[in-house]
């Protein structure tokens, strides 16, 4: 289905959203969108938003479950813009956003349904969930110039960190809260701004009434922020994303200066949650 804008959508289609967990991705170019959608497809979301500009095309696949929407990504403030106005349109339903190019792995994602994991983690009295942006990049520029190449993937098995998360307003330390660090925006952050060098992510959360998403990636409410529950370790998640991988080999200032990404820490990538899990890049809690 296509919809002329975002709007018009939310005005026609809100029933999608009590179908289940709907996945917004907002598609920034034509690489790897049919394998994006397909991916969380088969996570089992109810719908899928490709949020994309005329000039891409939308291959044809998951029938009425996909909705294309006319959309510029391009502007700093859209993405962030469009999920609160998904956020108002829809209270109670489970959202992910992400981009093309990106695909969500959660623990047991081969057997349990995106659904079915939600349900848990509400259960747990929990309403969103942190997702760790994990770098993915080709292991040969030269046989992949875009660094994008699902076929032989890496990612980088060590180096991630994490800091204190400040309260700007207070100077004190947020409960439950870090900034975290690693991949490609750590190995050459000389080429990332500071403030787009953390790999930490809201990904998925329920919508709620006035909930708002900033363009640093933080909701307005301290506690869908935060990476676990007072009581005990909750779930996260991991987005496997090429996308900072385009970006250091599409900007000027960067790709001259990056001929492998490959180091002593890369793994090839083995598009399963078990890895993910040996490698602590995501967290099962109580899911077992």
């Amino acid at each position: 289905m296509t919809h002329p804008s975002l709007d018009r959508f939310l005005g026609r289609s809100r029933t999608v959203f009590a179908e289940g967990p709907v996945a917004l991705i907002f598609i920034e170019d034509e690489v790897e969108i049919a394998s994006t959608i397909d991916h969380h497809l088969g996570r089992g979301f109810a719908a899928v938003l490709a949020l994309m500009p005329d000039a891409f095309a939308l291959p044809e696949t998951g029938g009425g479950r996909v909705h294309r929407i006319r959309f510029d990504p391009g502007p700093e403030t859209a993405v962030a813009e469009a999920v609160n106005r998904v956020i108002a349109a829809a209270p109670g339903a489970w959202l992910y956003y992400g981009y093309n190019a990106e695909y969500l792995f959660y623990p047991f994602c081969e057997s349990r349904s995106v659904g079915e994991m939600l349900a848990f983690h509400a259960e747990e009295r929990r309403d969103a969930m942190l997702t760790y942006v994990i770098d993915l990049y080709a292991g040969d520029l030269g046989e992949t110039p875009d660094a994008v190449n699902p076929a032989r993937a890496y990612l980088d098995r060590s180096g991630y960190y994490a800091q204190s998360r400040i309260d700007p307003a207070t100077g004190q330390q947020r409960e439950r809260q870090l900034d975290f660090f690693g991949g490609l925006r750590w190995r050459f952050e000389e080429h990332v701004p500071p403030d787009r060098r953390r790999i930490d992510r809201i990904g998925l959360f329920r919508a709620r009434s006035g909930l708002r998403l900033g363009t640093d990636l933080l909701f307005d409410d301290p506690e869908y922020n935060t990476y676990a529950c007072p009581w005990h370790h909750n779930l996260t998640a991991a987005i496997c994303s090429f996308r900072t991988a385009k970006a250091l080999k599409r900007n000027p200032g960067s790709t001259f200066e990056i001929d492998s990404f490959l180091w002593h820490g890369s793994v090839p990538f083995e598009w399963r949650s078990g890895q993910l899990l040996d490698l602590g890049l995501m967290e099962p809690g109580q899911w077992f």
